[in-house]
């Protein structure tokens, strides 16, 4: 018999769900202009974003820009909802098995590929099997899982374990399960796939590396009626395209949304903020957004001692960190959660010994246990994030005032994300995380992110996906921040307010996670 899950509230009863939820429409936070006098619409939305994408490959880049882009060419089974529910994108329904292992999804059909031909069962389960075991998200959650073809229009997936949650994993935003013709799944290398062919309502057209990547109408897009909101919401590729110039230098695109070159501009510093909002041209789409992360390598030389991580924790004084990375105090938060500590299910402030100590002679004395002599500490980073970049330099002065010799690395986004990936070539870095709506989503716990693979998360994992109450999942929630923290493999670093420009003639704007275009028109 399954077990009851403190997340039961998430999954849709066991049983056949026909997954026809209400009228379609947008979703999530959208900024609308005025439509009085409103007339002809731009056949160009023009984004400016901060950094080129490492990848567009969604199922196995972990980065929001590769997910943002990518979903607006790819498509899931399923996805969430304004309300974080997970809803049917490519499935029209599925139904599951008494032991709760066995998931049968029949698939929409008649839905086309960017390169004419139909999406069938093959391309599902060669998708899929790859996201299960390439996916770092996937692969902590649902590792072993295994996707078989019914029929042309079903597949069938024979879970790892039993879980409530299942369908909310394949509906999570980042790294997502997107579904590719089988022969791209079958051509892809180690670097990922090669051809970007999906389902979305825009194809790839360009992609100039560095420069931009432009995205066009696909004609033959079934628009879902029955689609919900936020991610899961109706596409209709509202303007022929879309083109994400990548601009790295934040002045460039401040001056950008000032004079109109741009019409949405990501990533504007927030020491802009108070300029910006005086622009009577733009409109300031303002997200508490998430947590800006310090994640330590546990596996290489002298990082493999608790106590010289817990010696670079004590160090740390939040308070010049946040300050520093965004300059306006009403843009950040000092809080040691992972989560919004507004969250009441999962806000936590466990293992606050451990946040914010800045407390140098504690610092001074655990690096003499921990035997330190010296070594050097690599920190990567990327200036095409001044926020991480800038939180980078603190920290970096502040390790050096107890004796630690941190040094700074700094590469372009792609290669950063190459180097923070490779324990031999990072002893730590710092990176900005959008919020989650549950723990198992956290980055902090895959398995192969930072040294994390231990077997208190995994167990901690556990605890939270088979509580038997909120309650219950909530407090191993607590413990497992509480063992992060006391482990010393990550620390937040505080909380982070984002902010977009959006043009006065831009309607049909939204954000859930990450920008979302596919419903965006521009006036002329």
């Amino acid at each position: 018999m399954m077990k009851k899950s403190a997340l039961k509230y998430l999954a849709l009863p066991l049983c056949i769900l026909l997954l026809l939820a209400g009228c379609g429409g947008s979703g999530g936070k959208t900024a609308d202009s005025d439509k009085k006098g409103a007339s002809a619409k731009k056949d160009e939305l023009r984004i400016a974003i901060s950094a080129n994408p490492p990848s567009l490959d969604a199922q196995i880049a972990n980065s929001n820009i590769t997910a943002q882009v990518g979903y607006h060419i790819f498509e899931p089974l399923f996805a969430m909802d304004e309300n974080f529910e997970p809803q049917a994108v490519l499935a029209d329904s599925y139904e599951v098995s008494k032991d709760g292992k066995e998931y049968t999804i029949k698939l929409l059909k008649g839905v086309k590929f960017h390169n004419g031909k139909e999406m069938t069962a093959d391309d599902v389960v060669a998708s899929l099997n790859r996201w299960v075991k390439d996916s770092q998200k996937a692969s902590t959650l649902i590792g072993g899982s295994k996707f078989e073809k019914v029929d042309d229009y079903t597949v069938k997936m024979t879970a790892n374990e039993a879980a409530s949650d299942i369908i909310t994993v394949l509906a999570n935003p980042i790294m997502f399960a997107a579904i590719y013709p089988v022969e791209v799944v079958e051509e892809a290398g180690e670097k990922g796939i090669s051809e970007y062919i999906g389902t979305g309502p825009y194809k790839l057209t360009k992609w100039k590396q560095d420069q931009f990547i432009q995205l066009d109408k696909f004609d033959d897009y079934k628009v879902r009626e029955n689609a919900t909101t936020g991610l899961a919401g109706k596409k209709t590729a509202a303007t022929k395209t879309l083109t994400f110039e990548i601009v790295t230098d934040a002045s460039t695109r401040i001056a950008g949304a000032k004079n109109g070159q741009y019409d949405i501009v990501e990533e504007i510093p927030q020491d802009n903020y108070e300029e910006l909002e005086k622009a009577s041209n733009l409109k300031l789409d303002v997200t508490k957004g998430g947590t800006l992360n310090l994640f330590l390598n546990t596996t290489v030389g002298i990082m493999e001692k608790q106590e010289m991580r817990q010696a670079i924790l004590a160090a740390l004084n939040m308070d010049d960190i946040l300050l520093a990375s965004y300059g306006n105090k009403k843009l950040y938060e000092v809080n040691p959660g992972w989560f919004d500590p507004e969250d009441k299910q999962w806000g936590s402030d466990a293992g606050k010994e451990y946040y914010n100590q800045n407390d140098s002679e504690k610092s001074k004395e655990l690096l003499k246990k921990a035997g330190y002599n010296n070594e050097k500490l690599v920190m990567v980073t990327t200036q095409d994030y001044p926020e991480m970049y800038n939180a980078t330099l603190v920290v970096q002065e502040q390790l050096k005032k107890v004796g630690i010799n941190a040094e700074v690395e700094s590469y372009d986004f792609s290669t950063f994300m190459e180097h923070r990936a490779d324990p031999n070539q990072n002893s730590m870095f710092i990176t900005s995380n959008a919020y989650n709506v549950f723990p198992i989503q956290l980055t902090v716990l895959d398995k192969t992110w930072a040294g994390m693979d231990r077997p208190e998360v995994t167990d901690g994992i556990k605890a939270m996906r088979f509580a038997d109450s909120q309650e219950d999942a909530k407090a191993a929630w607590d413990d497992l921040q509480g063992y992060i923290y006391e482990y010393g493999g990550a620390t937040v670093l505080g909380h982070f307010t984002g902010v977009n420009t959006v043009s006065n003639n831009v309607n049909g704007y939204e954000y859930m996670r990450f920008p979302i275009f596919w419903n965006a028109t521009v006036s002329k």
